[in-house]
């Protein structure tokens, strides 16, 4: 790795290595150590493993539990009390941390291609294997642990800007604000926004702007007393400092970029699906909508084939391409295969960025 992949994985994570080879050894699969020479990501992913089983444990106590006596003061038992059961904090968990869960968590960071593997996973393209990136996050978790020498603040930081797990506590649509304003900065100037947590007794900038100090929308505090946690964040490039206030320090973000967001909205500054594509080309249409699918805009397209016969006897090839969001759906023909799917993902293509009129 050179030294502008691993400054774009610290931003990715949002974590500065003191030891930088530590997160190279994250990247690093068996099969290159084994005809390289050096340390492997096993061991690392060991680690991770077992550390990410306790920060998100730790991050449902924390979410969802809380001690009576700081719920009500007139409580005879200072007891430790939770929302959900035993059953429910456990289904919570396991979506957390399946395979599918922590896989999509790596696509979405943009870190797969980085892998360091040897020929024969390189030949069988192992980074597209959900096991491989469910590996690489944990290889990572573990490599920030030893690295912060295990302070839990800094490796619960790392794993819920990476994990974001509010999603999966929440049944509502609400759009993922803190992914949208990352991707918005990395666009306009390939870094992230600079973000600032504290807890809210010790936060003193909501007054030092002129504003009020936001409520949190609950009736109790924290299982260790803080009120809350506020989030100062500001763009590259952007005058402006955006606040967030929430029980936990992913809340708080999330308020302060849901504020960043609607800021970008209503001055007119958010990208649109048609600035991820500057030129659409029918013969890179393929890999243009396959693109766009991975950045969330819609479900990965699918192609249905059907070849026949013209009166000469000459093969001709119907595609149709298909996205599961879309009420419609494209069909092209070709003397060839390839040609056919080229056609019709690129028919897709203008329609979902606007253009085929």
């Amino acid at each position: 790795m050179n030294n502008g992949d691993l400054q774009f994985i610290q931003n990715r994570i949002s974590y500065r290595f003191n030891n930088l080879d530590l997160l190279q050894q994250a990247f690093i699969r068996r099969s290159y150590s084994k005809e390289n020479g050096g340390e492997d990501n096993e061991v690392l992913e060991f680690i991770g493993d077992k550390v990410l089983d306790f920060i998100v444990t730790k991050w449902l106590a924390e979410k969802f539990g809380y001690f009576l006596k700081e719920y009500d003061k007139n409580e005879d038992f200072d007891e430790f009390a939770c929302e959900y059961n035993e059953n429910q904090l456990t289904e919570i968990k396991k979506a957390m941390v399946r395979k599918e869960s922590l896989s999509q968590c790596i696509d979405m960071l943009g870190l797969a291609d980085f892998l360091i593997m040897g020929k024969g996973d390189r030949k069988k393209h192992v980074e597209n294997e959900m096991s491989v990136k469910e590996d690489l996050f944990e290889a990572i978790i573990g490599a920030v642990a030893l690295d912060c020498k295990w302070d839990t603040g800094k490796i619960q930081d790392v794993v819920e800007y990476m994990l974001q797990p509010e999603n999966y506590c929440s049944d509502s649509d609400e759009e993922d604000y803190v992914c949208a304003v990352q991707d918005w900065c990395l666009k306009h100037c390939g870094q992230l926004p600079d973000i600032q947590t504290e807890s809210f007794a010790n936060y003193n900038i909501f007054s030092d702007l002129g504003r009020s100090t936001p409520t949190i929308n609950s009736n109790r505090y924290s299982p260790y007393g803080y009120s809350g946690f506020c989030t100062q964040l500001q763009l590259p490039g952007i005058d402006k400092i955006f606040m967030g206030a929430g029980h936990s320090k992913n809340e708080a973000r999330k308020d302060a970029c849901q504020e960043a967001y609607n800021y970008l909205d209503e001055n007119d500054m958010l990208f649109t699906i048609r600035d991820e594509i500057e030129n659409p080309s029918r013969d890179m249409a393929i890999n243009q909508l396959e693109t766009l699918a991975r950045r969330g805009y819609f479900s990965i397209p699918y192609y249905e084939f059907d070849l026949h016969y013209d009166n000469q006897g000459n093969p001709v090839w119907n595609c149709e391409c298909h996205i599961e969001e879309e009420d419609y759906y494209f069909y092209e023909k070709a003397s060839s295969k390839k040609e056919a799917k080229k056609s019709a993902a690129y028919s897709m293509l203008l329609h979902v960025l606007g253009t085929d009129d």
